[in-house]
């Protein structure tokens, strides 16, 4: 499961950086994990009232919290292939079980 997931988001990201003219070198990766964490947490404190909804409702809030969240796990997902990390393994021995391939 998880090296499908990971190549889907890796063939999004490259065709993303070709058409952006951006390069994603070692620090990029984790750049933009740390840059989608912090939209991740602003939307956050919009839904629980930590911030300013800027007029957004709260269906509005739940489908941006839901996008920001699918962001930050495919940069996490890129962010390890990146760099060889063998997550599956990684949950097997943090979380006690066997992600399904």
């Amino acid at each position: 499961m998880l090296s499908g997931l990971i190549q889907q988001f890796e063939k999004a990201s490259a065709t993303y950086a070709a058409a952006n003219g951006l390069e994603r070198d070692a620090d990029w990766f984790v750049l933009k994990l740390q840059e989608e964490m912090g939209e991740l947490t602003q939307i956050w404190n919009k839904a629980t009232g930590r911030g300013r909804r800027k007029g957004m409702t709260d269906e509005e809030l739940a489908t941006a919290l839901a996008d920001e969240t699918a962001d930050v796990l495919g940069h996490i997902l890129l962010f390890a292939h990146r760099n060889g990390l063998d997550l599956a393994a990684a949950v097997e021995r943090k979380w006690l079980f066997r992600p399904r391939e």
